[in-house]
């Protein structure tokens, strides 16, 4: 595994190393020892899957308040997503940026997001499913979002959204 982070501290893409031979590939995603090694949250307490049928469809942008921020690494494991992360941390140099990955099933890598991050995506094929593994449980109480369109962000999506949950369309634009 090899971690390379991007512009926005503490977001990494985590690079999958394949070893390859006649039947395929066989990779590891996930080592506690490697994370720790590269001071990330290694702890992973619930894995879900999002599966989105239509090309566009946006989902986000969502996040835990505290005390349950959660850092989440994300796989694309079919098809192609836009995955976009907002830094909420207030104490960061990158507080309220945002950046971007293309994440797909063809590529060798998945994303590391740490806590206090908010977190969406739009689907940019059809079928299209991602694996997350999080360090906190899901909480309803602690969930919160962002609006995907928030003018604060000014996130540039690649194409017209097809679908958006009315929870998402509800969100409130972020405030300090």
């Amino acid at each position: 595994m090899k971690f390379h982070e991007l512009k926005i501290k503490g977001v990494f893409i985590v690079e999958i190393e394949k070893i390859e031979d006649e039947r395929g590939f066989f990779a590891r995603t996930w080592d506690k020892n490697e994370f720790l090694k590269n001071n990330l949250n290694p702890e992973i307490v619930q894995c879900n899957i999002s599966f989105n049928s239509k090309k566009g469809t946006i989902r986000g942008m969502h996040y835990q308040e505290s005390p349950y921020e959660e850092a989440k690494i994300v796989k694309c494991v079919k098809g192609k997503v836009f995955e976009v992360f907002i830094d909420l941390r207030k104490n960061s140099e990158t507080f309220k940026k945002w950046g971007s990955v293309e994440l797909s099933s063809e590529e060798n890598f998945e994303l590391y997001v740490p806590e206090g991050f908010a977190l969406g995506f739009q689907t940019l094929e059809d079928n299209t499913e991602l694996f997350y593994q999080m360090s906190q449980y899901y909480m309803p109480e602690n969930a919160n979002g962002i609006r995907w369109d928030d003018p604060m962000f000014n996130i540039k999506w690649p194409m017209t959204p097809s679908i958006i949950s009315q929870k998402d369309k509800d969100w409130t634009n972020f405030k300090d």
